[in-house]
């Protein structure tokens, strides 16, 4: 509880640095032209950014940003290339696990999909509001309250910038999400249990991903596989109920689970959103032909 504004500055600016980088790297390097050019880049920003994490202003904070997003931008990719996109939810922080993320993330993409990674900062703004708004703690105390007020409002400041900065891209990244937006359809998912805190954002996250086309989705959670959690139970099954398309593959990073069992969920979903890709993109053409024909007959009758 020893936190100051500019030490939260620093954090927020850290958090926000690494989720845009790790956004860059997952949306180039499944599709680049010259292998390993993303990675090098990736490097290259990852040790700029921890130096500017300390010391930027926001202004210059700002203009790295745009720096970076147009460096990443001349990365060229094959755009003939159409692979499934794969979102995941969970435990973002478990980065070096047997079964976190990066695993998860090099299963996917070895596996022909194209991941796509949560909106972290999302989760730090629902938990700043749910403790100046829930915690008897910081009811009583004025100034710990604005701080989590300011670290908020810094949020928003600058995903104001970053939005508009994904927006100009071509390479067509999933925009900051406004997690608050959802909260009516997440608590009629979570009213099947009193979740709250990460199972909250977790089911946000799946939701956000759902209503933005991207219906595949790794939830990285202990013991989401179990019958009896109420991740793998309740929220997976009410999602799954509610978006019956909806393709979810828990996967459990708990040391006692089998890596093959969860390896062979992640082949599973990988092969069902190829199917459902080839799918859409049959009946896409079909739409295609269908109009083709119809507007040769109207020239025909004409």
């Amino acid at each position: 509880f020893k936190i100051t504004p500019s030490m939260a500055t620093s954090l927020i600016k850290s958090i926000f640095y690494g989720d845009l980088l790790q956004k860059l790297l997952l949306r180039n390097r499944p599709y680049e032209i010259h292998k390993g050019e993303t990675q090098k880049l990736y490097e290259k920003w990852l040790e700029k950014c921890k130096k500017m994490a300390a010391k930027s202003n926001l202004i210059e904070y700002k203009q790295t940003i745009k720096d970076m997003i147009k460096d990443f931008e001349k990365i060229e990719i094959d755009t003939t290339i159409e692979k499934p996109k794969v979102g995941i939810v969970g435990e973002v922080l478990i980065k070096y696990h047997p079964f976190g993320n990066n695993e998860v993330i090099k299963v996917l993409e070895e596996e022909g999909a194209e991941v796509i990674s949560p909106d972290f900062m999302g989760f730090i703004k629902y938990t700043c509001t749910q403790k100046i708004t829930n915690y008897r703690l910081l009811k009583t105390d004025k100034k710990k309250s604005k701080i989590f007020k300011f670290v908020i409002d810094l949020i928003e400041l600058v995903e104001k910038d970053l939005a508009k900065e994904l927006k100009k891209s071509k390479k067509g990244y999933l925009p900051p999400a406004n997690i608050f937006k959802l909260q009516d359809k997440v608590e009629d998912i979570l009213s099947i249990g009193n979740q709250t805190g990460e199972g909250w954002f977790l089911t946000a996250e799946m939701i956000e991903y759902i209503e933005h086309d991207i219906p595949n989705i790794v939830c990285v959670q202990p013991f989401a596989c179990l019958p009896n959690h109420v991740v793998g139970k309740g929220v997976i099954k009410s999602i799954r109920e509610k978006y019956p398309y909806a393709n979810i593959a828990p996967i459990d990073y708990d040391p006692g689970a089998s890596e093959t069992n969860q390896t062979n969920r992640i082949k599973l979903l990988t092969t069902v959103a190829k199917d459902n890709l080839k799918r859409k993109n049959l009946a896409k053409k079909a739409i295609e032909i269908e109009n083709i024909v119809n507007e040769k007959e109207k020239l025909n009758n004409n």
